[in-house]
């Protein structure tokens, strides 16, 4: 399987913070957020594998600064790491004031993507190749968030062995 680049898995979607979009600080709703880095990491997953994918986790989404109404947020996402059928991709939320122009990051977030074959099965995804020292910081710490991962899943499932799900 042939590896690909960062850069052809890019996706950079920019738009404006409306009134429906913000909380009771007037700032840009975190889960508004949330849904939105989930949509545009999909799409990096999908052009990395081009296969169907679903998200396997939401290993981490960092708030830093808020996003106000007056300013436009940039999700710029890529796939910076693969196993074999996951992918790791990044998110970098850029929050622009549009009267000063001023640009700062607002949020970073990490996801891991599984690709599906016909079948719903994992399948096989290329190999990454970063080019950019950005993209071959994130490459190179990989594996260890990778193996971070697996360590929470596995307590995760340990927990969720011992919840019940009986009515309240």
């Amino acid at each position: 399987m042939e590896s690909k680049f960062c850069k052809e898995s890019r996706v950079i979607r920019t738009s404006r913070v409306f009134p429906n979009d913000v909380n009771n600080h007037n700032t840009l709703f975190g889960g508004k957020l949330m849904s939105d880095v989930d949509q545009v990491a999909s799409v990096s997953a999908a052009r990395h594998s081009r296969r169907e994918c679903v998200t396997a986790s939401t290993d981490s989404v960092d708030f830093l600064y808020p996003v106000r109404t007056t300013d436009s947020v940039c999700f710029e996402s890529y796939v910076t790491w693969t196993g074999t059928s996951s992918m790791e991709v990044f998110v970098k939320i850029i929050a622009e004031d549009l009267k000063s122009g001023e640009r700062r990051i607002a949020a970073t977030a990490l996801l891991t993507f599984v690709a599906l074959d016909q079948h719903k099965r994992p399948t096989p995804v290329p190999q990454v190749i970063p080019e950019t020292e950005e993209e071959k910081k994130l490459h190179e710490t990989a594996p260890e968030r990778a193996r971070m991962r697996k360590e929470t899943k596995q307590k995760s499932k340990k927990l969720a062995a011992f919840l019940t799900t009986n009515y309240p």
